[in-house]
């Protein structure tokens, strides 16, 4: 159930400081578990006993003072190995680090029989508070990944791995597949490349060379009112590429976070897990423009093509063509005829109506309201310059979806305006992959599921690359409880754009649905941790799914405090969740007349509404909030089938009319 969402085209639903482990007894919670064992501890105390027991004594004295610098807790010690619980996997990765770094350096000026080398094993996952001590099958499961580790090495899990990979300063090289003692499930396990090792076994294998990111190109220009043609011809460079189906291209989303970065090409490259890296600058003056790019060999350090560009500003549609080639022929790639048609076509002739169409995609991609009105006076100005302009018309109607679905303005009448523009621009260009996509949204929120799907499907044929076409044909395949196809279709997403908030916790609202919570919460933890505060309501919700309800207070108040000024009934909705999911009825029964009283605020949807009615039992008032919801085209509706909050009306005949209505059966 999503207790109170904030809906669009990117977050299609919100579902719903750290302060320290202070837990009930019994109490669940999601934690990072360290386990560190002496190398040869064993055989050393059959041999020579007194000098093990100094090693131990010394082992203990220097790891100490590492566990609270990263906010862990010593649990216990179990002979010469340290169990220590960590809030962050990221922070348990950093101690396990600057311990066997510190290690190592000791290591190198001590004498043989002072030596101390560990052997380090991560876990993330569910713990149980119990008697200052901690179980559960995340301490199990990182007990048999220590033994795994290499002296002075560090091994963690594929939960581990999701949290950290883009944040860790060494590489992180997945082992061969290995079933470990006493654990039902097959678990990926990585090892940290510490600096130390050869250079042959720290190099990961490359990634192949047609997965590419192209890096936000710098502005050089002398006015600074011109810092968006930058970013627009980054853009439109990736747009443009994104249509060659020999080459996977990283989404805009992850790859604006490198702008003005002093990061190496390597080390994106590893970041991102790209073969290939375009960079580029651009420059304007009066109406000339200097455009410079370079692709990169991550692998090998080296260019693989480099170009500049000395043109009048009509001539940037060329520009942006012939860099998609020449990218293509330098990665030894073929352009299909259909492809090169696309490629070499102008999306207008008009360099006016061009300028104010970035502008537009400018200020649309920041998603503030005021951005979001004056994108499409932009885009309406664009398409009056050239109104066979068909990019134009896709960016009005972007504008609609998410000032319907963001802010819930107008629901019904930016829906309708959608569908005319939306057709306007199929008109004008029919193989436009932007426009498949965006028809293929709207369908989906009018609920006609059949066609929505033939859009999704034509847009990614059109560009394999597009990855908001995955994404929400990912929330199509989910609603219908696809879930291999839709599991299929967000890694595909995460793939294209794997650092784009939205995306992960979508990942994680799978996951969630699966009822595989550990899963769920680090990907709505990832997702945090990118920016999207939505997902501390993820977070709450499944907290509260698995009974621990002083982390889903916290999270909770971290959701009201985040999204109070924008949506002041946030903190009611929330209540009414906590409520929930401590099955206090009389509570939720007490805040419903407040939420129905405030209907049209973004926090709250009338499908919440029919939702606690149905817990409540009063299934006639939840099914008339439930048609209010369909009469308004609510996306949160279109959640039914995988809602814990209905499981009691499934069989009713009413319940089984709504998902053919909705094309869900």
């Amino acid at each position: 159930m999503t207790a109170f969402c904030v809906a669009n085209g990117f977050i299609v639903r919100l579902t719903p400081t750290r302060k320290g482990f202070g837990l009930s007894e019994g109490e669940r919670r999601l934690a990072a578990v360290m386990f560190t064992d002496i190398v040869g501890f064993t055989a050393l105390t059959q041999s020579n006993e007194s000098q093990a027991m100094e090693v131990l004594e010394r082992h203990n004295r220097l790891l100490r003072p590492f566990f609270p610098k990263f906010h862990g807790k010593e649990v216990k010690v179990m002979g010469d190995s340290f169990l220590v619980e960590f809030e962050s996997a990221l922070d348990a990765l950093r101690c396990a680090t600057e311990i066997q770094s510190y290690l190592h350096d000791y290591n190198l000026s001590s004498r043989d029989e002072w030596k101390v080398k560990l052997r380090i094993g991560i876990h993330l996952g569910d713990v149980i508070h119990r008697a200052d001590d901690v179980f559960g099958d995340a301490v199990n499961i990182a007990s048999r990944i220590e033994p795994i580790a290499e002296p002075e090495g560090i091994c963690i899990s594929e939960q581990v791995y999701d949290q950290v990979r883009n944040k860790s300063p060494w590489p992180l090289i997945k082992l061969a597949p290995r079933d470990l003692k006493n654990v039902q499930f097959p678990i990926d396990v990585y090892r940290v490349a510490m600096p130390w090792e050869q250079p042959a076994v720290v190099e990961a294998a490359p990634y192949p060379t047609n997965r590419i990111a192209i890096l936000p190109f710098a502005s050089f220009s002398l006015d600074p009112n011109d810092g968006f043609l930058a970013d627009g011809m980054t853009d439109e460079i990736i747009s443009t590429v994104s249509g060659i189906s020999g080459l996977s291209v990283i989404s805009r989303t992850s790859v604006m976070g490198y702008k003005g970065t002093t990061k190496k090409v390597k080390e994106i490259g590893r970041e991102l897990e790209v073969g290939s890296v375009l960079e580029g600058s651009f420059r304007k003056a009066g109406n000339r423009m200097r455009v410079t790019t370079q692709l990169i060999d991550v692998a090998g350090d080296k260019h693989l093509w480099a170009q500049s560009y000395e043109r009048n500003m009509d001539d940037v549609f060329e520009v942006q063509s012939d860099v998609a080639k020449q990218v293509a022929d330098a990665l030894r790639v073929k352009i299909l005829s259909p492809e090169m048609e696309r490629i070499e076509k102008k999306p207008t002739e008009s360099t006016t109506a061009y300028t104010l169409y970035l502008k537009g995609r400018y200020l649309w991609n920041k998603r503030g309201l005021e951005d979001m009105k004056k994108a499409l006076e932009y885009f309406e100005q664009a398409v009056k310059e050239d109104p066979g302009f068909a990019l134009g018309y896709v960016g009005q109607a972007d504008c609609c979806l998410t000032l319907r679905d963001n802010w819930r303005i107008d629901l019904a009448g930016n829906l309708e305006k959608a569908e005319k523009l939306v057709a306007k621009a199929l008109e004008l260009d029919s193989g436009l992959a932007e426009a498949h996509a965006t028809r293929g949204l709207m369908l989906f929120q009018e609920y006609n599921l059949r066609q929505a799907e033939e859009e999704f499907r034509k847009a990614i044929e059109l560009k394999p690359s597009y990855a908001m076409a995955h994404m929400w044909y990912f929330l199509l395949l989910h609603e219908r409880s696809l879930w291999d196809e839709s599991l299929e279709q967000i890694e595909k997403t995460l793939e294209l754009d794997p650092l784009s908030p939205v995306a992960n916790a979508n990942h994680g609202g799978f996951y969630l649905h699966k009822k595989e919570y550990g899963k769920a919460l680090g990907l709505f933890k990832r997702a945090a941790e990118l920016g999207s505060p939505g997902a501390h309501g993820q977070m709450a919700w499944t907290y509260g799914m698995m009974k621990m309800h002083d982390d889903m207070k916290r999270e909770c108040a971290t959701q009201v405090e985040l999204l109070h000024d924008t949506y002041p009934l946030m903190r009611v909705a929330a209540d009414t969740m906590i409520a929930y999911l401590e099955d206090d009825k009389q509570t939720v029964r007490r805040i419903l007349p407040e939420l129905e009283a405030h209907l049209d605020e973004a926090s709250v949807d009338a499908y919440n509404i029919a939702g606690f009615y149905f817990y409540l039992g009063e299934n006639d008032r939840g099914f008339e909030w439930l048609e209010k919801s369909y009469s308004r085209r609510e996306g949160s509706i279109l959640e039914i089938r995988v809602d814990d909050l209905l499981d009691g009306i499934r069989t009713d005949p009413r319940y089984l009319d709504f998902l053919r209505r909705l094309e869900l059966d």
